[in-house]
């Protein structure tokens, strides 16, 4: 043990303001300044060597959770999308119509600090791993984590990988839990929106008995749960539509109700309910031949509804006094219920013969001009089967059982960890039988262009798909050692060393249900099909800390991997951490990393699913247009989401990284601290798909991924994970903190933690022409050049009050396809929120506040990535403003 320095102290208070540092931490730090009391050290994220939080050469950021109800943060993601540092784009909004492959999301939560993907984020539960989500097995969903079970979350803003492994490339998330509680608490939570839609309500009670020091033992447990409702694009001004002409966005899909049809004998298209105004709003007249354009937007979640259930319960026994054992049950639900607008049918053949055919008696539907009486091509969409409905259910479970202690000297730690996360997803309203429905249409059964007679309902009902469709499983099994002591004396201090090894088995399934997803096109699940994967990684790592002079250490670090798939791989680290004066604190890092194929990027069989967006097919429609080819339709080649072969690839190459980092901490005076901090990544062979935009953009270069079939009509365009090329992306992050210690109005701490990212650069294959990303929306993201959340908090007494703001800078749209006078500059986004806490009842705590207090709405954006139109789901909120209620009982 060792007394903390003046910066120390402050560094140690600074690392802890990232969401607004209550006041009660800060007289504690004030009072630790004053005392003489010796600090212990503690295992800090991003070493296994124990020591004081300030004496890392890593940039860490610790949230405390009394924090998060502070601020009204009710979920992980939320707490994390705090982090200027991280980049996630994912999140509930995204179960709507899937991810940004087009496939469903299992309700999936995740982080992506830097902005370099989920996949190179590591997140860990108390040091060790959680099962990645079974549906891309690369990143954690976010919903399993315990919130209300947490004490604090760590976060490393830079690269890990000599400690936890080759894949924390951008960063670590260690999420910690309490070490023992032995009281009860209850605690109830509601959000009420000012407009209808969104409400959110969360119970938990905690409960733990057994002194460890005293009885030898703890044992707690805490069971959470929490409901969202469901937000409709129809209850927001903003996202009521995907038609916003005097913004020159017309987001709309050529698959409607009434049907649009196609005359190959004439090449003739129309919509006979197109000169009623089609089904307005819902469908449009707008475009030219004549036909219908559906605002699909009308008709899907801004917000699906969201139910989270948690348990989490600990153990911990003392073996004797160097030894104590623990156990920790992890169980997490998460039930996530989504829709979409109905499903689309496309390429329905409607011959002569129908009653339904344009003119024909005892139909009802009007004659057309020019029909070559030719069976037609028809694009419908039936309205009267309902939304698409979803219904996502995913679960957790983690086992973790370790012991640690102290042996000869040696302070160690070892466990046991099986993690497993399950998913999977149930078509539960809307969709159709895709043969048969088409073959109602053939036979005359049912009406693409109006309303179903008795017959026709009847059997839209009996073709109606339900049943699960997929599900998904991965599993890590895996025991760790690790351990560390002090050595011989340096002049700055005494020398530490640690080593450690770890071996972990990864396994994954996923399956599909041929007989449910080959039925629904609609989906982008009909070309999609089952596989399994196994690996064995072994690991082994050493640290050493070296305090060659007084306040000089040099921290060297070294791991090895070997992955029974993707070969081995040897990945050093260097930090420096010098404090010339007690005012400054000068820290420095530099590490590679390396990141293997997941099971699923390496051995996903190939699925054919739709594209995101609306393309123009480059050969048969080419700029829109219709092309005299006699195998055109515009109803399937003209703006229209056309399809993508999809899959992984057993010849993908491992991502390598080099990582910088250079900071400096100053304290001119004991109530303010500055810590800025340059970060520099340079990622190689990037796993990713081509973004289908590029593919779409430049057919004279990509032109082969064009697939066909023998007649020559499009069959999808080749889009597998591949190694692209090379990322570099450089910034700075900035942490502010200044302390008004005891004044006669209460105690204030101002604190700001904001990230700016001088360059993201991209290339979309090896030796290519570099994409700059920040402050502009390319592929299927922005980068935001500045990102902030600033924080007041104040207390007096039993009284504490918080004001904070997250700011998230302007950037230039995706403006896909859009004519200059219509292209958007998308502004800078801020969001407040005001919370106040009494505590003056002996062991209650109430605390109400308002979220998102000047009632912001999202602003316009053009972006076509998501389901969501007129605004983007992944980096505003769609709530608006919103009462918070918590109150809190300890007994």
């Amino acid at each position: 043990m060792m007394k903390e320095t003046t910066i120390a102290r402050s560094v140690r208070l600074l690392c802890a303001a990232g969401l607004g540092l209550s006041l009660g931490l800060a007289n504690q730090a004030a009072s630790a300044q004053d005392s003489s009391q010796p600090m212990q050290r503690v295992e800090v994220t991003g070493s296994s060597i124990k020591r004081l939080v300030s004496e890392t050469a890593n940039p860490l950021t610790v949230f405390k959770a009394e924090d998060f109800a502070k601020q009204g943060l009710t979920t992980a993601q939320e707490v994390l999308d705090r982090i200027p540092s991280n980049s996630s784009s994912f999140g509930a909004g995204n179960v709507v119509g899937g991810n940004s492959s087009g496939l469903p999301t299992g309700g999936q939560s995740s982080a992506d600090l830097r902005g370099l993907g989920s996949d190179k984020t590591l997140v860990l539960l108390n040091g060790r791993r959680i099962a990645n989500h079974p549906y891309d097995g690369a990143s954690v969903d976010l919903n399993i984590i315990p919130v209300s079970a947490l004490e604090r979350v760590e976060v490393l803003r830079d690269g890990a990988s000599a400690i936890y492994g080759t894949d924390a490339i951008g960063g670590v998330i260690n999420f910690i839990t309490k070490r023992s509680v032995q009281t009860t608490t209850i605690t109830a939570e509601a959000l009420l929106p000012r407009a209808p839609g969104a409400d959110e309500k969360r119970v938990n009670i905690s409960s733990g008995f057994g002194n460890l020091d005293q009885d030898g033992y703890n044992v707690f447990g805490v069971f959470d749960y929490h409901k969202l409702d469901i937000l409709t694009s129809q209850q927001r001004e903003f996202s009521k539509t995907g038609v916003i002409p005097e913004r020159g966005l017309n987001l709309t899909s050529g698959t409607t109700f009434p049907g649009n049809f196609f005359d190959p004998g004439s090449n003739i298209t129309g919509n006979p309910g197109r000169a009623g105004g089609c089904d307005q709003p819902y469908s449009l007249p707008i475009g030219g031949g004549g036909t219908c354009r559906q605002d699909y937007t009308r008709l899907i979640d801004n917000l699906p509804a969201q139910k989270q259930t948690a348990f989490f319960g600990k153990a911990t026994f003392k073996i004797n006094n160097d030894h104590q054992a623990t156990i920790e049950y992890l169980h997490a639900e998460n039930d996530v219920l989504s829709h979409t607008a109905p499903p689309p049918q496309t390429g329905l053949i409607l011959p002569k013969t129908s009653k339904y055919y344009p003119g024909n008696p005892g139909g009802g539907v009007p004659a057309m001009a020019g029909l070559s009486g030719q069976p037609l091509s028809v694009n419908w969409r039936p309205t009267e089967a309902g939304q698409r409905e979803i219904n996502s259910l995913g679960a957790a479970d983690r086992l973790s059982i370790g012991v640690e202690g102290v042996l000869r000297g040696w302070e160690y730690k070892t466990g046991f960890t099986l993690s497993e996360s399950r998913s999977e997803e149930w078509f539960t309203g809307g969709y159709v039988r895709d043969e048969s429905f088409a073959a109602g249409v053939t036979n005359g059964i049912l009406n693409p262009f109006g309303k179903q007679d008795a017959a026709g309902k009847a059997y839209l009902d009996s073709v109606a798909l339900r049943g699960k469709v997929q599900d998904g499983k991965t599993r890590n099994t895996g025991i760790d050692f690790k351990a560390s002591r002090e050595l011989w004396d340096l002049a700055g201090g005494k020398a530490a060393v640690a080593f450690g090894g770890e071996l972990r088995r990864e396994e994954a399934d996923f399956f599909v249900n041929r007989d449910i997803a080959g039925q629904a096109a609609s989906s982008g699940l009909s070309g999609s099909q089952s596989t399994s994967g196994s690996r064995t990684i072994k690991a082994v790592f050493g640290e050493l800390s070296l305090p060659l002079i007084k306040d000089l250490e040099v921290q060297l670090a070294t791991r090895f991997d070997d992955y029974s798939d993707a070969g081995n791989t040897t990945n050093p680290k260097l930090g420096l951490r010098y404090q010339p004066t007690k005012e400054v604190l000068l820290r420095g890092s530099a590490s590679t990393g390396f990141r293997a194929p997941t099971l699923f990027e390496k051995n996903a069989p190939r699925s054919k699913n739709d594209t995101n967006n609306s393309y123009n097919d480059p050969i048969l429609c080419p700029g829109g247009v219709p092309s005299s080819n006699p195998i055109t339709n515009p109803l399937r080649d003209c703006d229209l989401q056309q399809f993508k072969l999809q899959g992984g690839n057993p010849d993908l190459s491992p991502e390598e990284s080099r990582t910088f980092a250079a900071g400096i901490v100053i304290e001119p005076i004991p109530q303010a601290t500055l810590a800025l901090d340059y970060w520099n990544i340079k990622l190689k062979d990037k796993i990713n798909a081509l973004p289908e935009e590029v593919i779409y953009g430049n057919y004279t270069k990509y032109k082969d991924r064009f697939l066909r079939n023998p007649d020559g009509s499009p069959f999808a365009i080749l889009d597998l994970k591949e190694n692209l090329g090379k990322v570099n992306t450089d910034g700075i992050d900035l942490s502010l903190t200044l302390r008004s210690g005891g004044t006669a109005y209460g105690n204030f701490t101002f604190a700001l933690d904001g990230t700016y990212v001088h360059k993201y650069e991209y290339q979309d294959e090896r030796e290519g022409p570099y994409t700059q990303n920040v402050g502009r929306y390319a592929a299927n993201n922005p980068v935001f050049r500045w990102k902030h959340n600033a924080s007041l908090n104040w207390r007096m007494g039993v009284w504490s009050a918080t004001l904070a703001q997250s700011f998230k800078s302007g950037y230039t749209d995706q403006n896909l396809d859009m004519e200059p006078q219509f292209r958007n500059e998308v502004p800078s986004y801020s969001l407040w929120n005001l919370t106040a806490s009494y505590s003056g009842i002996k062991g209650l705590v109430l605390t109400a506040g308002v979220k998102n207090l000047l009632d912001k709405d999202p602003p316009f954006s053009n972006q076509g990535t998501l389901f969501q139109k007129g605004y983007d789901p992944r980096y505003t909120d769609a709530v608006g403003r919103a009462i918070y209620l918590r109150g809190s009982y300890t007994f």
